[in-house]
């Protein structure tokens, strides 16, 4: 949705992208809160979770060359663990550990829609009642998005609310995304019509996506966004010269008719 031409470098082409110091205290923040949870609940301190932020760092980056080299970098390390630090002090003011048992972390979901659509993503965590209702919790380092964009942010979610409602049918009464840094959380309570808007948005999505594989058209879309982008030295936008598609995924001699999408495609989030 934010740029084909994005998409086609990121899943097609499959272009590396290596960690940057925000997505890397994301990972390190995510890391510290889901062990965080193997503690009994009276250790799930502050104290506890701030001592857990170095240890971890090192584990994440003796497995990742690529997470090591920015650590390695001049200050890079103590940055990272400094900002890992407020992200997880702000996680504290927002609920305490000690009063929660998730029933899933980093939960793998996975839901074939009728159309034959593949659904399939990770949870950071699911909360479950005594009654069966149901909590999507997503941990975010990042900033609080503006009115106008919170249902961008949201989307992500009802994803998550689909897939848990098609596979136990069951929609999840609340949807919580949990600001650690600036200590904010968006919640919203999904219904039937939402999750049903976002099967048809997600297969409308799919249709464009075998629209695009069939004639080979992933054209860029310039927007704001582009300032972030790792790859615009091969965007045509900025002057670039796209690389030829690889092989698997050269279009077909003819547009192919609409049709269901392939169920050995998913789409996940």
């Amino acid at each position: 949705m934010t740029c084909p031409l994005l998409y086609r470098f990121r899943v097609i082409d499959k272009i590396p992208e290596p960690p940057t110091p925000a997505t890397a205290r994301g990972t390190l923040v995510h890391a510290v809160l889901e062990r965080l949870f193997d503690a009994p609940a009276p250790e799930r301190t502050p104290a506890a979770a701030l001592e857990m932020i170095s240890p971890e760092w090192d584990r994440l980056a003796s497995g990742d060359a690529d997470l090591a080299a920015l650590g390695a970098a001049d200050g890079g390390r103590d940055v990272l663990l400094s900002e890992a630090r407020a992200a997880v002090e702000g996680y504290f003011t927002l609920e305490d550990p000690r009063r929660l048992e998730p029933a899933q972390r980093e939960h793998y979901v996975e839901a074939v829609l009728e159309s034959g659509l593949r659904l399939r993503g990770y949870i950071d965590r699911l909360d479950e009642s005594p009654a069966g209702d149901i909590r999507i919790v997503d941990y975010k380092t990042g900033r609080v998005p503006r009115a106008e964009y919170e249902a961008s942010a949201l989307f992500q979610m009802k994803f998550y609310a689909l897939v848990i409602w098609r596979t136990r049918s069951v929609i999840p009464r609340m949807l919580q995304l949990m600001y650690l840094a600036e200590g904010e959380v968006l919640r919203y309570c999904p219904d039937e019509a939402d999750l049903r808007a976002t099967q048809r948005k997600l297969e409308a999505l799919w249709q464009a996506i075998e629209r695009a594989r069939s004639g080979g058209d992933w054209r860029p879309r310039r927007s704001r966004l582009c300032d972030w982008c790792r790859h615009k030295e091969l965007c045509p936008e900025f002057g670039g010269t796209l690389p030829p598609l690889p092989e698997r995924a050269q279009p077909a001699v003819a547009p192919a008719p609409a049709a269901a999408p392939d169920p050995a495609q998913p789409i996940g989030a």
